[in-house]
């Protein structure tokens, strides 16, 4: 069991400084919803139920789809239809230089 401790830990450790060091706002997302689980599950093993649920509805459950919504409000999540991400990229670079264009 210590073990299995000392793993989530190391994970959480990693998820926390991943977190911090992701350029895409998704992958940040993702990071901290899976930081939430662990954390969790480690309530969980600490033998505290009430914080265990309450860390997945909030840190994993509503918090996760209160980021999602003001991604998709942003527009930071960006549909590609079929395209790939790279081209996804470039087209939202160009569509920056085109605004920087406007503006001068």
């Amino acid at each position: 069991m210590q073990i299995f401790m000392i793993i989530l830990l190391s994970f959480l450790l990693v998820c926390a400084v991943s977190v911090s060091l992701s350029k895409s706002l998704l992958n940040s997302i993702l990071i901290f919803m899976s930081y939430s689980l662990v954390m969790s599950v480690i309530w969980i093993l600490l033998e505290s139920p009430d914080l265990a649920i309450t860390e997945a509805a909030v840190g994993a459950g509503v918090t996760t789809v209160l980021f999602f919504v003001t991604l998709k409000k942003i527009h930071a999540v960006v549909k590609t239809d079929g395209e790939d991400a790279e081209s996804s990229k470039e087209l939202c670079e160009e569509k920056k230089e085109k605004e920087g264009e406007k503006h001068e």
